[in-house]
C-alpha cells in the first residue's frame, strides 16, 4: 500500500489546477503531493511534466505507480518498463514492475497467466537481490508466495520464510507479517498473540492497536476488542514513514467490524469518514459502492 501519512499545508485544488513549468522545484512539489496520498492531483501534474520529459526515470516511475493505483496495468507496464530501461538496477522500479506484472497476471487468460506470473516473481526477486535490507521488497515476495499456486512458484512455506526475513530486519514488521499469514490460514489466536506481548508494554502503540483491530476485522473474532483498539487509534498520532496505516485505514477497519456486528449504518458512516479523510483511498470506492 502507498503511504498517505502527511497532509500538505497548501490549497490542493489550486495546486492541481496550476500550470507547472518544467523545473526541479515543480517536480519536488508534485512528489510531495504524491507522498501525501493525493494521487489524482499528482497524476495530472506528472502527466504535464512528462510532456517535456518523456524518458525521465522518476517521472515514469511515479506515473507507473499511479497507473497501478488506479488499476491501469497496461499503462503501468509501459511507464515502468521505460523507467527500467534507463535504470535497470533500481530496486524500486523492479518491485513496481513486479506489481504491474502481477496485476496483469490476475487479469490474463489461462494461457498467458503463468507467463506474467513468472515475470512478476522475477522482478520481485530482482528487487530483493538489489536491496536485501528493504523489508518492502520481502513483503512483495511474501504476498506472491502466499497467493500464487505452486505451479507458479508459490507456497506458504516460502511465504513464512519471507516473514522470517522481515522479522530479522524489523521485529514489529515481522510480527505483522506472521499475523498476516496466520489470518490467511484461519489461525486467529496466533494472529492476535503476535501483538499481545507488545501491547502489554506499550498500551498506546498506534501500530499494535491498529493490527489488533485488523485481526478482528479480518477474522470476525474479538470484535469488541478490535473496535476499542481502533477507536483508541483515532486519538493517537499515526506512525511516520512510508506505507504505514493512517486514519483512513482505521475508519476502513472500523467499518469492517461494524458490518460484522450487524450495524450497516455505523459501517456506512465509517466508510464515509474514510472517504473524507482520504478520497483516493481505494477501499473507500469499493465499500461505498457496496
Amino acid at each position: 500500500m502507498v503511504s498517505r501519512l502527511l497532509f500538505l499545508l497548501i490549497a490542493l485544488g489550486g495546486l492541481a489546477a496550476a500550470v507547472f513549468a518544467d523545473t526541479p522545484t515543480d517536480f519536488t512539489a508534485t512528489v510531495t503531493l504524491y507522498d501525501a496520498g493525493h494521487y489524482s492531483s499528482a497524476r495530472k501534474i506528472f502527466e504535464q511534466i512528462a510532456v517535456t520529459r518523456p524518458d525521465d526515470v522518476e517521472i515514469n516511475f511515479h506515473l507507473g505507480r499511479l497507473a497501478l493505483w488506479f488499476d491501469d496495468d497496461a499503462a503501468g507496464r509501459i511507464y515502468l518498463e521505460n523507467a527500467a530501461r534507463h535504470a535497470p538496477d533500481d530496486a524500486r522500479i523492479q518491485n513496481a514492475l513486479g506489481d504491474a506484472y502481477g496485476l496483469t497476471a490476475q487479469r490474463a487468460n489461462i494461457f498467458a497467466k503463468y507467463g506474467w506470473a513468472r515475470r512478476c516473481l522475477a522482478a520481485y526477486e530482482r528487487a530483493v537481490q538489489l536491496e536485501p535490507q528493504n523489508t518492502a521488497y520481502h513483503w512483495s515476495l511474501l504476498g506472491y508466495f502466499q497467493q500464487a499456486p505452486r505451479i507458479a512458484g508459490g507456497g506458504l512455506s516460502k511465504a513464512y520464510a519471507q516473514a522470517a526475513e522481515i522479522q530479522k530486519l524489523d521485529p514489529m514488521a515481522g510480527r505483522i507479517a506472521h499475523a498476516t499469514l496466520y489470518l490467511s490460514e484461519k489461525k486467529f489466536d496466533r494472529a492476535f498473540a503476535e501483538f499481545d506481548e507488545v501491547l502489554r508494554d506499550h498500551p498506546d502503540d498506534f501500530l499494535v492497536l491498529y493490527h489488533i483491530g485488523r485481526c478482528a476485522a479480518v477474522s470476525g473474532e474479538q470484535l469488541d476488542r478490535g473496535l476499542a483498539a481502533l477507536q483508541r487509534c483515532l486519538h493517537l498520532p499515526p506512525p511516520p514513514g512510508y506505507n504505514q496505516p493512517e486514519y483512513a485505514n482505521v475508519h476502513y477497519r472500523l467499518g469492517n467490524i461494524l458490518e460484522k456486528k450487524g450495524d450497516p449504518a455505523g459501517a456506512k458512516a465509517e466508510y464515509a469518514a474514510m472517504n473524507r479523510v482520504d478520497p483516493d483511498f481505494r477501499p473507500a470506492k469499493d465499500e461505498l459502492k457496496n
